[in-house]
């Protein structure tokens, strides 16, 4: 009894010391994009951003659209939104990637499933504190914002894209009237999309030979699927499966796979301090 509790101290010990992410504590830039698969993807995208509100809603937190671009029937091609609560980048990290959803369509006659995705990308939400961006980096545009079919929003040249000329990293707004609320709002998605560049290749210069996929944040990576006949959502990442579907998909059961890639993190980084 005495051995297992002392291993149990020990074990909460090295966790205690296991170096921390400086970014947790911070807001986020959550960017959904639709991937492939037409109208079908834009549907997911859209199910993925009232999955997060209403998971946000559930940690009261305050979710926040930037930038919304949206479909017939609740699709969505894209959407930016600042998340702002204790925490949220500590708990929405590891969301980062391509989620994978296989469906049948209500127009599919024949009742064959489609597969179709969505892209995730969590961003820390930098301050200005956090990086320096020079102006002489910057070129800025202005341009007249574009509502669906071509047709003018308004007037006035308020649409702004900005280009990191370093990077080559381009952000646009247009959904502000104001040019100066869209040139704010740029440069905020800007300022996080160079911290997140910069973070992530910190973490691979401090931990070169880590083998870890979970909380890479590399969009291209596939780390989920949701099947909607066998009602069931499955992370890849640590081959975890929850037949929870719906409770998911709600924000409800969010948390239990969250915990689980946390802790599938720490037993990682644990190996690896034991390893040394």
């Amino acid at each position: 009894m005495y051995e297992k509790d002392l291993e149990i101290k020990n074990k909460e010990l090295l966790i205690a010391l296991l170096p921390k992410d400086e970014a947790d504590d911070k807001n986020v830039i959550l960017e959904i994009r639709a991937g492939t698969g037409g109208d079908e993807a834009a549907l997911f995208a859209g199910d993925l951003y009232r999955m997060y509100e209403r998971y946000s809603s559930l940690k009261s937190w305050k979710f926040q659209p930037m930038e919304k671009s949206e479909t017939g029937l609740k699709g969505i091609k894209e959407a930016i939104i600042e998340i702002k609560g204790d925490g949220v980048f500590k708990f929405l990290k590891n969301e980062s990637g391509v989620h994978r959803v296989q469906r049948i369509p209500e127009t599919e006659s024949g009742g064959r499933i489609h597969t179709s995705a969505a892209t995730v990308a969590v961003l820390p939400e930098a301050e200005d504190v956090d990086l320096e961006i020079k102006d002489t980096d910057l070129r800025i545009d202005v341009y007249r914002s574009g509502g669906a079919g071509g047709q003018s929003v308004n007037t006035t040249d308020s649409a702004v894209r900005i280009t990191h000329l370093p990077t080559n990293i381009v952000v646009t707004q247009q959904d502000e009237r104001s040019q100066h609320k869209n040139k704010a709002k740029a440069l905020k998605i800007l300022r996080s999309r160079l911290y997140e560049v910069e973070r992530i290749k910190k973490q691979e210069e401090i931990s070169s030979n880590r083998k870890n996929q979970v909380g890479s944040g590399d969009r291209s990576e596939r780390i989920r699927t949701y099947n909607f006949p066998q009602g069931r959502v499955s992370d890849h990442r640590i081959n975890l499966t929850l037949y929870k579907l719906d409770q998911f998909l709600t924000g409800e059961a969010l948390d239990e796979m969250i915990s689980a890639l946390s802790a599938s993190e720490q037993a990682e980084k644990l190996s690896q301090l034991n390893a040394k």
